[in-house]
């Protein structure tokens, strides 16, 4: 009998034939640069120290020679594993233990996520029964230590997974702990999206003589041809509806955009639900049973958009994830490396979306010199691009209609239209309630484009760096500070005495004012909300028309103040 294939990159790692077997049945072909550099020196007892982005491979990376290093006939001990994986959420737990489960199962390697949230005597049941593996959120892994229901003397891996974020959401001390439970002579991995002195300080005392691998972001996710990079140019204030119709033109079966702050995100969930888009919000604002049903709807496909944080982002893997968006260009070219890893994994093209302002060229060249490529600038698709595709999207859609086996069945409908109008009529007539059922309704107007100011800033060398640093008159303020006047003549602002505390949102102000004005959530914002009070955008010519409604309405189930805003 013929041996079955393995991937021959693989192969020179010196993994075993039982796994690699398991890797071909995956459809993995080809180890990352991360993987090719790490696993050898794993596989030899060695400390490692890794620094690469998201969607490099590094869960094969450390999980392949822990699999590797158990025997097929090695029983699991009561309590007592082989190997510790700590993990600074819990969707990345969850990710990295479902990796190892489907890596190893071939071999009986047993595997137990512990995080909080979960019923904790389903994990005292598990680990009773005996694991080889433990995947732990630092913060429930000391409460087992405390318990006595997890023993690391026979551990002889630890690995920290996302070590910078673990160390910035404040478990250092957690950390120390566990690590002091287990054996002096364990095998300590560390990996890191970024190196700050802290992981130094840590590695230093935990590690010995650990070998460094660093991946440049030349061979990370960035280079890879699998990703389409197109940057926007736009003003500050057309930001949400030029995304709008990008999306509208794109059509993403899942995404993820990234704001800066939490108040961006929120104010954008509310905008793209307004337009029509299935968005949900995740933020460090959030707790656990927030986040799970926010996970829950990306992934069976209730919910297309999530508009997130970097922070509350770290960890999550989600397999259907075709477009990343960054709604604001990242000030670290590093961050946008790390974001557009999320897609263009394990052989699937993905599509990576910035929108950028006039003022923002050198943001943009300071990630293609890290990258070391050019990224595309595009136009914003017009008001016939977005017909078009629309076109196109009904066209398919009655195509597939046409194959169906049960068309007879409407007969009735058709032969109780005779005599109503020709043939041809009816069915134009039913083209346009499948074509607006769809949600085609096209925008009133085009979104103006500002790549040609981009790529004039790019010329004029150091005058375009000098000008860079003052603020774009388009800019509308979403992101910080006070909206500013004069951008944009069909925008004007209401000043609304209420403010964050007194728990207003900006859900509650699009609500007020589209329920009171008949305004679209699409014509309300950007919006600001301060302590004591907010300032909200709306079409220049119903200004008055809300702030009379406000003043007559509630926000918050409140009587509040209204004016035009002037200051």
């Amino acid at each position: 009998m013929q041996p079955p294939p393995v991937p021959a990159g693989f192969r020179l790692l010196g993994l075993r034939a039982e796994l690699l077997s398991s890797l071909d049945e995956l459809g993995y072909e080809e180890p990352t640069p991360i993987q090719r550099q790490a696993i050898p020196h794993l596989l030899g007892g060695k400390d490692v120290l890794g620094q690469a982005a998201t969607g490099t491979g590094k869960t094969a990376a450390f999980a392949l020679p822990i699999i590797n290093s158990i025997e097929s006939d090695q029983r699991p001990q009561k309590n007592e594993p082989v190997a510790l994986i700590l993990a600074p959420t819990r969707e990345l737990a969850v990710q990295v233990s479902e990796a190892m489960y489907q890596y190893g199962k071939s071999r009986g390697v047993k595997t137990l996520a512990i995080y909080g949230g979960q019923p904790i005597g389903r994990q005292l049941d598990s680990l009773k029964r005996g694991v080889h593996v433990v995947v732990a959120t630092p913060g429930r892994a000391i409460d087992h230590l405390q318990r006595g229901s997890l023993k690391l003397g026979s551990v002889r891996t630890v690995v920290l997974d996302e070590a910078d974020e673990m160390l910035d959401m404040g478990f250092t001390e957690d950390i120390e702990t566990i690590l002091e439970a287990t054996p002096g002579q364990r095998q300590t991995v560390m990996f890191s999206a970024t190196m700050p002195p802290r992981i130094n300080a840590i590695a230093e005392q935990h590690q010995n003589d650990p070998v460094l691998v660093k991946i440049s972001a030349a061979e990370s996710a960035a280079s890879r041809d699998l990703i389409d990079q197109r940057v926007y140019v736009v003003h500050k204030s057309h930001k949400p509806s030029a995304l709008a119709r990008i999306l509208d033109v794109e059509a993403p079966s899942s995404a993820i955009i990234f704001c800066k702050t939490r108040t961006d995100v929120d104010e954008l969930t509310v905008v793209m639900n307004g337009r029509g888009f299935r968005a949900e919000a995740l933020h460090g604002g959030m707790d656990q049973q927030q986040r799970d049903r926010v996970m829950g709807r990306l992934r069976d496909g209730t919910a297309e958009l999530l508009v997130a944080t970097d922070v509350a982002a770290r960890g999550l893997d989600v397999d259907a994830l075709t477009h990343v968006v960054n709604y604001d260009i990242p000030s670290a070219p590093e961050s946008y490396v790390h974001r557009i890893g999320r897609v263009g994994r394990a052989g699937r093209e993905g599509t990576a979306i910035t929108l950028a302002t006039p003022r923002q060229r050198r943001l943009l060249n300071n990630i293609e010199r890290l990258t070391k490529q050019k990224i595309n600038v595009a136009k914003v698709p017009t008001i016939g691009d977005l017909r078009e595709r629309q076109v196109d999207a009904t066209v398919e859609a009655l195509r597939e209609a046409l194959t169906a086996e049960d068309l007879d069945d409407y007969n009735d409908v058709l032969h109780r239209l005779k005599g109503e109008g020709s043939e041809r009529t009816i069915a134009l007539a039913a083209i346009k309630l499948a074509h607006t059922g769809r949600g085609a309704v096209l925008d009133e107007a085009d979104i103006p484009d500002a790549s040609h100011q981009f790529n004039d800033d790019d010329r004029r060398g150091g005058k375009g760096k000098k000008q860079g640093k003052r603020r774009d008159r388009h800019d509308s303020g979403t992101s910080g500070g006070r909206p500013q006047q004069g951008h944009d003549p069909n925008v004007g602002y209401v000043y609304v005495g209420v403010g964050r505390r007194g728990g207003v949102r900006p859900g509650d102000l699009v609500g007020a004012i589209a329920n009171e004005t008949g305004l679209a959530g699409r014509d309300i914002g950007p919006i600001r909300i301060s302590d004591h009070y907010s300032v909200v955008g709306v079409p220049e010519a119903s200004v008055e028309d809300v702030v009379g409604a406000i003043k007559r309405s509630t926000v918050k189930g409140k009587k509040t103040k209204a004016r035009r805003y002037t200051d």
